[in-house]
């Protein structure tokens, strides 16, 4: 029974990645999504969506009862793949997972999570020049119609000055997602990422809460029409790995700077100022 549940499991994660690359909007909804949901794996981000495109937080049962948080009555979870570690023949201990369910924290009882705190354009712009994982260059040099590029041989980002604050993002995540694909022993080539480079800055612009009405996905939908679903779960899985990793430096940028500047418990009070003499009323005597 856990073979057959596993093998149909799959079957429903293969057929979501397909139905992805459907068109624009099936591949902009799944990138929404996924900017919008907690972090997960791949296989994950798939059977989710396809059963509530509005989960944004799930745990199991047990995740959550650890984080002081209830299931409340009556709810139904969602199929999910839990990691779990496991004894092989020889005593060694190895990874693997189990189908479980897990629920979304609109199911659960607790206090009421804060808001993610919304940056302005400039501080976002900040934060990933501060955590590039390359250096970022302005230049006046590039071609024609390039807002930016990654340089392999430089590793550095080269990035058009004079652009709004949206395209200079924009730009800047892509070319971040292509610098992340350029690993040691990968044989990085600029065309072989591109398209997951461009899904990357969009999940990335979405998180930051961009305008995304410039982003179009037909031409990358196109591209992999005849690819399998496990090379569709891989495009899917490098874009996750990218996106997540440009806002993971962002944060960490803001998170040292709240840790940096703020008030401190036991400052120096500014003195008060002298309060003026009061006039004599009468002229002093004459010596």
């Amino acid at each position: 029974m856990k073979q057959a549940e596993r093998e149909d499991t799959w079957a429903r994660v293969n057929a979501q990645a397909e139905s992805v690359f459907k068109d624009d909007a099936s591949m902009k909804g799944f990138l929404n999504f996924m900017a919008n949901c907690t972090p997960q794996s791949t296989r994950n981000l798939l059977i989710l969506y396809e059963q509530n495109h509005e989960i944004t937080h799930p745990r199991t049962f047990d995740k959550w009862k650890e984080a002081g948080r209830s299931i409340r009555s009556g709810e139904k979870g969602y199929t999910f793949f839990a990691d779990q570690e496991y004894t092989k023949e020889d005593g060694t201990i190895a990874n693997g997972y189990t189908i479980t369910k897990a629920y979304d924290i609109s199911q659960t009882r607790g206090p009421q999570p804060l808001p993610p705190q919304q940056h302005l354009p400039e501080e976002i712009i900040a934060a990933m020049v501060e955590n590039s994982p390359v250096p970022l260059a302005i230049s006046d040099q590039l071609p024609q119609g390039v807002q930016a590029q990654y340089v392999p041989k430089q590793r550095t980002i080269f990035v058009r000055n004079g652009m709004d604050e949206t395209a200079t993002i924009c730009a800047i995540a892509r070319e971040q997602a292509h610098a992340s694909f350029d690993m040691v022993g990968s044989g990085y080539y600029r065309q072989a990422y591109a398209a997951q480079a461009y899904c990357a800055a969009y999940v990335a612009a979405q998180k930051f809460g961009l305008d995304t009405s410039a982003f179009h996905f037909d031409k990358v939908c196109q591209s992999y029409a005849e690819r399998s679903a496990d090379d569709k779960r891989g495009f899917l899985g490098d874009v996750k790995r990218a996106a997540y990793a440009i806002n993971r430096d962002v944060q960490r940028s803001f998170r040292d700077l709240e840790q940096t500047i703020q008030p401190d418990e036991f400052s120096v009070a500014a003195p008060k100022p002298a309060k003026a003499a009061k006039a004599k009323s009468e002229k002093e005597p004459e010596r």
